[in-house]
């Protein structure tokens, strides 16, 4: 059986020490080596077929080189870019993921969480926190390194990667009333999310500015940010027999539940209703009609959320940070003139 090469053969084929090799194959310590030189051993390296060892990494160092990632629905298309962008940019730097989907259920995502820790994961990447969450008070208690990716909390001593929700409900409430609409429903989501909750106020707030009419009965916050939650809420608008002419959903996914009660009963949109939708979901484009929606940057979600919880790995006392992505509005067939 051929002999597997090890980093002593590497440093003797290429006359450094064997701590130099080390370095240049671990993606945190390369840049302490010359580029000329890192660029020499990286290619003696791959020649002799050597490949870095995390598992042996993690024997000098105390790390498993993996990153626990727990989603709240893995059915929601937003989920998979910024996983995408999470997975690669830990890929780069010799971590893997474990991606675990909690069901939007609290117990889930403890009994996954609890999991995790037992596989001794150096970090966790949480989409699914509610404004009081137990896991994100334990990671802070067990100085475990976290990032919160989508959604935030009240706990201020955590780094966070979120969308400007106040800009995206302001952008489609303004596209609305350029198109004339002054009476306009709100379709929202759980209250126990930043999500949720944030872009209710917001909407709130720019109806106290006096932009449209604003009539409490057509708000409807729905239970979870899903097409049948947004199908009962749509219903439930429909049933106060209020005049409207549009519709701002709090996630697209809730938009395709206004699309179905509209149709329901016989109204069509963006005929008699305009509807506006926020994430701009992968193929939002395809519905019929294509979705009008506030567009944030997903895959740019997971990298800053994979960056930020590497920088605190390497060290925790690093300062937590909130970095707030902007959206922008993407205009298409779902709105129309009032």
């Amino acid at each position: 059986m051929k002999r597997k090469v090890n980093i002593k053969d590497v440093a003797a084929r290429a006359k450094v020490h064997p701590s130099t090799v080390s370095r240049v194959m671990n993606p945190e310590t390369r840049s302490m080596v010359s580029e000329r030189v890192a660029d020499r051993v990286a290619q003696i390296a791959s020649e002799m077929g050597y490949a870095r060892s995390p598992l042996a990494s993690g024997l000098r160092t105390g790390r498993t080189f993996t990153i626990g990632v727990i989603i709240p629905d893995l059915s929601n298309p937003i989920f998979p870019p910024i996983v995408r962008g999470i997975e690669r940019t830990l890929s780069a730097e010799g971590y893997i993921a474990i991606l675990a989907d909690s069901d939007n259920s609290q117990k889930g995502e403890r009994a996954i969480f609890d999991s995790m820790k037992s596989r001794h994961i150096d970090g966790l990447i949480l989409a699914t926190a509610r404004l009081q969450d137990p896991v994100v008070m334990d990671c802070i208690d067990e100085q475990l390194p976290l990032v919160l990716v989508n959604r935030t909390t009240d706990t201020h001593d955590v780094t966070e990667v979120i969308n400007n929700d106040e800009l995206g409900i302001q952008m489609a409430i303004t596209h609305l009333v350029e198109l004339g609409h002054t009476q306009i429903a709100f379709l929202g989501g759980p209250q126990n999310t930043s999500t949720g909750r944030d872009r209710y106020q917001a909407f709130l707030e720019i109806a106290r500015t006096g932009q449209f009419q604003l009539d409490p009965e057509l708000c409807v916050n729905c239970a979870a940010f899903t097409e049948a939650a947004g199908h009962i809420g749509m219903l439930g608008i429909l049933a106060q027999n209020k005049p409207f002419s549009a519709v701002v959903a709090a996630n697209d996914l809730l938009a395709l539940g206004c699309y179905d009660a509209l149709d329901e009963h016989d109204l069509s949109c963006p005929g008699d209703v305009s509807v506006t939708g926020f994430n701009d979901m992968p193929y939002a484009d395809r519905l019929s009609p294509p979705l009008t929606s506030v567009h944030i940057p997903l895959d740019e979600l997971g990298v800053q959320a994979a960056n930020l919880l590497l920088a605190e790995i390497r060290d925790y006392h690093v300062p937590r940070v909130t970095k707030r992505l902007d959206p922008k509005l993407v205009v298409r067939g779902s709105t129309a003139a009032a």
